[in-house]
């Protein structure tokens, strides 16, 4: 990752935030209710998920390039998404070349967020594989959420079209939870209740709005 410095001066050249914070974790370990919590408090977000849908709708940026690569995945609503699963799912191949369609798009859509909110102290950048997909430098502080293996089993089955073998496909993919946590700056809790996950953000972003230290692990 960068020098704090360095990315002080890039963001003073590119007009970003003051202080940008990448918000990451495993699968169901309770992302994006932080995120709707970190909207509460007044943060700016921006959702890779929400971009992707976005992109792979009726009128998405993405349909053309898609529709190229993938046949028959696309129709007037957009992408059939569990379509376009079945394609990629046990693929690498064109699971790769979906991200080269898709990665690119999103990263314009980043770079126009932050200086949409060049102007706010905080923002939060809210990317699922953030380490990953290399986008450390992107983030001066990492927020790693995190929750016990068998809270977030419990959660990721309750989700609808989610099994087993998907659940394990997904992990697959990801860095292991106790490898983000090792990376991280911060490290936010999930399984203790939405109350208690507020009052870690809200301590977190006194610290970080007061311009003090903000890299503390839970």
């Amino acid at each position: 990752m960068s020098s704090p410095r360095a990315k002080q001066r890039k963001r003073r050249r590119l007009r970003q935030p003051a202080l940008v914070v990448g918000l990451t974790g495993s699968v169901a370990m309770g992302k994006s209710t932080t995120a709707m919590l970190f909207k509460r408090l007044g943060v700016p977000v921006f959702e890779a998920d929400a971009v992707v849908h976005r992109l792979l709708g009726s009128k998405g940026r993405a349909l053309k390039a898609v529709d190229k690569r993938f046949p028959g995945v696309v129709s007037a609503a957009g992408v059939d998404r569990k379509r376009l699963g079945g394609e990629v799912f046990a693929n690498p191949k064109a699971l790769a070349d979906l991200e080269a369609i898709i990665h690119p798009l999103v990263r314009a859509e980043r770079v126009a967020f932050l200086k949409r909110f060049a102007h706010r102290k905080v923002v939060v950048l809210d990317i699922p594989l953030l380490f990953e997909g290399h986008n450390e430098d992107a983030c001066d502080v990492i927020a790693v959420m995190s929750a016990p293996a068998f809270l977030q089993h419990q959660r990721a089955l309750a989700r609808p079209g989610m099994n087993i073998a998907k659940f394990k496909a997904i992990l697959a993919r990801q860095w292991p939870d106790a490898k983000k946590r090792a990376h991280a700056d911060v490290v936010i809790p999930s399984g203790l209740g939405k109350r208690e996950t507020l009052r870690r953000l809200t301590q977190f972003l006194t610290l970080a709005r007061g311009k003090k230290s903000v890299i503390f692990h839970a």
